[in-house]
């Protein structure tokens, strides 16, 4: 079966879970015999990946398409692709334009049996690639304009048209959780039955040989030794990730406890807000910034966590709860966070309950006998979980498609 696969980022040159859930997904569809020509917006060297063919749409290096704000649907202001100059890549839907006349090209070589496009940055190429060749579509929704505008629920109308229309054209769409599918029924009026539900996973054997360096994080590692806890993020700091909410929840377990100590890995246009917050909440001291990390500093932020935060007003899934698991944290995931639907073993809240979060945060801290079991618990529940058994599903979802009409 061929497949085109129609991505925003991969690793290394990713910003967030989007382009780890592409990959894995992509290499076990290739396992299984699928060939995939995969698109990217950006040209990087993607050597090491023998598994599949990876088109770079423009000329774009990987930071100038990360620095345009991919996950920030806000800096989308054009509306209509026939005024964008799709010579001027200095914009998004400029980048977006000069993707879809890639794929234009690329099938006119290549015919897929497929097309499957990943949220709404590839959507509209999508659903060009199946004008252009009769081949269906799949939509795989790893999120919505209703989650990446967190406490805001009115979005960008422009992204909500581009989901809005791709979503009624697809022949299939795939949602990341019963949250999202939800969202997409309810908001979106698609039928249930045109929407299904494949959770994400995570393939262990792909964290390769890893030693935890404990001079990177001596200072806390220091502060272990006497007895703190140490709280770990690593997200966007945007709107979604319900940022300013846990901020609230971590002064409020400080009243209660005064050993604690916040670590927040990443960037995003809320660090400044963020960083204001803890000063003026009095916990400045406790509170950290790393800034972006990839790579072994990635690594580090887990294996020196104690506990692992979720906090998001609206996360569809949330890989990075799974990979704190793998990396030995206890679990607090908010309850609109899809990961909870495969995880049970974990403490949960709803996102503005600061309180909760602040007593569930005390208790893991004032009881070691909570954090081994919650530790040693969820290990067994995300050893079950296969990017193999996602593929399988992918597959007999395609399966159901016969020259291009649902069987």
């Amino acid at each position: 079966m061929k497949i085109l696969m129609l991505g925003w980022e991969l690793p290394p040159n990713n910003s967030g879970g989007l382009g780890v859930a592409c990959y894995h997904m992509s290499k076990a569809l290739a396992i299984k015999g699928a060939s995939i020509d995969f698109v990217l917006p950006y040209s990087a060297d993607h050597s090491s990946i023998d598994f599949m063919t990876v088109h770079g749409a423009t000329s774009l290096d990987p930071e100038s398409r990360v620095h345009m704000g991919s996950y920030d649907s806000e800096f989308v202001t054009e509306k209509d692709m026939a005024d964008i100059d799709a010579g001027d890549l200095s914009t998004m839907r400029a980048v977006q334009k000069h993707y879809i006349k890639f794929v234009e090209g690329l099938v006119k070589k290549s015919h897929p049996d497929v097309v499957h496009a990943h949220d709404w940055l590839t959507m509209e190429a999508g659903v060009r690639a199946k004008e252009l060749t009769g081949a269906p579509l799949v939509v795989h929704v790893h999120a919505t304009e209703f989650d990446r505008s967190g406490d805001n629920a009115s979005g960008n109308p422009i992204v909500h048209e581009i989901e809005q229309q791709a979503l009624s054209m697809a022949d299939r769409i795939i949602a990341v959780s019963n949250i999202t599918k939800a969202i997409i029924v309810e908001r979106y009026g698609i039928p249930s039955e045109n929407v299904e539900v494949i959770h994400n996973a995570i393939d262990v054997d792909s964290f390769e040989p890893y030693e935890y360096d404990v001079r990177g994080y001596r200072y806390f590692e220091a502060l272990k030794a006497e007895g703190y806890t140490v709280v770990a993020l690593l997200t966007r700091f945007t709107v979604q990730k319900g940022l300013t909410h846990f901020l609230r929840g971590a002064a409020r377990a400080c009243k209660k406890y005064d050993k604690f100590v916040f670590l927040l890995a990443g960037d995003g246009e809320q660090r400044d807000e963020l960083i204001s917050m803890s000063a003026a909440m009095g916990i400045a001291d406790k509170v950290y910034f790393t800034g972006f990390v990839r790579g072994k500093q990635w690594r580090d932020i887990y294996s020196v966590a104690d506990v692992f935060v979720m906090s998001s007003v609206s996360e569809p899934f949330g890989l990075t709860a799974l990979e704190a698991a793998h990396h030995d944290s206890a679990l607090i995931i908010s309850k609109q966070s899809g990961v909870g639907e495969v995880l049970n073993n974990i403490l949960r809240y709803d996102y503005w309950d600061t309180d909760r979060l602040a007593d569930q945060l005390v208790n893991i801290a004032l009881s070691p006998s909570l954090a081994t079991m919650l530790k040693r618990n969820v290990k067994d529940e995300y050893a079950r979980i296969s990017w193999h058994d996602v593929a399988d599903k992918c597959i007999s979802l395609y399966s159901k498609f016969k020259d291009g009409v649902p069987a």
